[in-house]
């Protein structure tokens, strides 16, 4: 990339064309070498984003400019050009924030453990959870659980794969990647979820919540599972007390393996 940078420098300094002044970066660009970004305000506030030919390559909530900069040569290894945004993209976030998929992601770079677990992790719905033992589950991979923390701590763009959305086994919201615990409890909220329920039931040992009329149980956030009215409520500690009562996994949010 060095070697390529010098030589658009050496042209310009000989005059062998009239090239414009970002002419070397928009040959870099055009080579896949550097990544564009732009601020965004969204409904989280505002969001640096950096994006190439690919997809979006990374997003973060940083202070400045400089500092987002910083950490995506950092994270990602590439360099970055403040530009403006394609007209379409600024609409395509905010209907990505509200759950409407319509973005597509540059994910070089991960190991194709962390790219599944992204994968996943982004077919969890808005306004719902689930755990990290859930994630590693339908990847395939049951035991990785602690893995699959991992790959989540190194998403490089949060709140577009919503590792917001997983959650410990135990029912605590846990930490977060895009700016910790509170900015973590922040995002659920306005997606519609409730942390305080959540963590009042995972205090309380409740993993599941099922249906008297159906007899099926979901995670409590599933949207099946919040239709059920509260006489018919009923909860469960694990997998086993559901089964032994009778009860189904919903096959919306699975909760338990097929």
């Amino acid at each position: 990339m060095k070697r390529l940078r010098d030589v658009m420098d050496d042209l310009k300094r000989l005059g062998a064309t009239k090239a414009p002044a970002d002419l070397a970066d928009r040959v870099l660009t055009q080579a896949g070498l550097v990544d564009s970004y732009a601020a965004f305000e969204t409904v989280i506030g505002r969001v640096f984003v950096a994006w190439n030919r690919n997809g979006i390559s990374s997003a973060s909530r940083d202070a400045t400019p400089a500092a987002f900069e910083a950490r995506f040569k950092e994270e990602v290894g590439r360099s970055l050009i403040p530009a403006t945004p394609p007209k379409a993209m600024a609409v395509k976030i905010e209907d990505e924030l509200a759950g409407r998929k319509r973005l597509s992601f540059d994910l070089r770079g991960l190991t194709d453990f962390e790219r599944e677990v992204l994968v996943k992790t982004r077919e969890i719905p808005r306004g719902q959870v689930r755990p990290y033992a859930w994630v590693a589950r339908e990847i395939g991979h049951p035991a990785a659980v602690r893995a699959v923390g991992s790959a989540l701590a190194r998403n490089p763009i949060p709140y577009f794969i919503p590792c917001h959305r997983v959650v410990r086994s135990d029912g605590v919201i846990g930490n977060y990647g895009g700016g910790g615990p509170v900015a973590k409890r922040q995002i659920l909220m306005l997606e519609g979820v409730q942390p305080d329920r959540l963590e009042t039931l995972a205090r309380s040992g409740i993993r599941y919540e099922g249906s008297r009329t159906t007899h099926i149980y979901c995670f409590p956030t599933c949207r099946h599972g919040l239709r059920v009215a509260q006489q018919n409520r009923v909860f469960f500690r694990n997998e086993s007390a559901a089964r032994e009562a009778g009860y189904r996994p919903c096959k919306v949010c699975r909760p338990a393996a097929a």
